[in-house]
């Protein structure tokens, strides 16, 4: 079996595939024309996100048997199309869950203790204690939408808090457990003060977010999304937070994170997110740590080896 790896890796990728005895291409500096080009000689294919797996490029590989993809997320495969072709298709949620845990609580402690702002005027020699008083997490209730492996990641550290994790997942059943209780949307309406979102990006999550979605929460909330930012359109979250149905937000992603290709629209809408103080933006870091880095890698091969061995 020969491997195509098209997405530059952590260098772990190079012991652990001769470990597994898997024979493979690294070719992390090639160009998507390249990379139909030579796809049918390829029974494996490891990426990341630097092109889109719709319909042509899956017809391309004529003999691929998997898909991996270093990463939780897989919307950019057409895993409808993949499947239907009998590829099979891996991804790594357990390589970059804890990172992403983590920094969902930094950015919650971040926007209720107001490190962000507090910082910058002590920088410029404000010494303003009242106007950077902030919140206690202790008694609050945090919904999560999206009980995965990073809503659960999110919730296991949330336990020593003092703090009632209510959790959403449309797609499981039965799945309270020490750390979060199962609920119901209803219930996170009108139960949550604190939103994280941990849903993979479908057609039924795109554009989720709206104003109506945030005018059905029965109080003003901190809403955070760590997961994909199309998943809240950035004119809605404007308009919820002039509206204060949004207290404050944690944006790790964003609707459109390649910035030259926001619409002048979109543009305008940004620009509004960026100027207030009670937002606050990450680069789609949440799982990208030294750690989950390589722990990628090692979780992608284990996969691989065991739909290889059948298991």
């Amino acid at each position: 079996m020969k491997i195509l790896i098209i997405d530059q890796l952590h260098e772990s990728i190079h012991p652990l595939m001769k470990a597994a005895d898997l024979h493979y291409d690294y070719r992390p500096e090639i160009k998507k024309e390249e990379v139909l080009e030579i796809l049918p000689q390829y029974e494996g294919i490891m990426v990341r996100s630097k092109m889109r797996f719709d319909q042509p490029e899956l017809d391309r590989g004529t003999k691929l048997q998997f898909i991996a993809r270093s990463g939780a997320g897989m919307d950019n495969i057409d895993d409808a199309y993949a499947t239907k072709k009998g590829i099979h298709l891996i991804n790594a949620p357990e390589g970059n869950r804890d990172a992403v845990g983590e920094h969902t609580i930094g950015m919650l402690l971040l926007l209720m203790n107001k490190m962000h702002t507090a910082d910058l005027e002590v920088r410029k020699g404000i010494w303003d204690r009242e106007g950077n008083r902030g919140w206690e997490l202790m008694g609050r209730t945090v919904g999560i939408i999206g009980y995965g492996h990073m809503g659960q990641a999110f919730a296991k550290r949330l336990a020593g808090f003092g703090v009632k994790v209510l959790a959403y997942d449309k797609y499981r059943l039965d799945y309270s457990d020490q750390y979060a209780q199962e609920a119901s949307l209803e219930e996170i309406f009108n139960d949550t003060d604190v939103l994280s979102f941990h849903t993979p990006l479908t057609e039924e999550t795109r554009a989720w977010c709206t104003l109506e979605f945030f005018k059905k929460f029965r109080k003003p909330i901190i809403f955070l999304n760590a997961a994909r930012g199309e998943i809240a359109p950035l004119h809605d979250l404007n308009e919820a937070i002039d509206q204060k149905l949004i207290l404050a937000a944690g944006l790790d992603v964003l609707e459109v994170e390649k910035f030259d290709k926001l619409t002048p629209k979109q543009k305008e809408e940004l620009k509004q997110l960026q100027e207030r103080a009670n937002v606050i933006f990450t680069p789609h870091v949440g799982g990208w740590t030294f750690e989950s880095y390589q722990r990628l890698n090692e979780v992608m091969i284990q996969k691989i080896q065991a739909f290889l061995e059948g298991t």
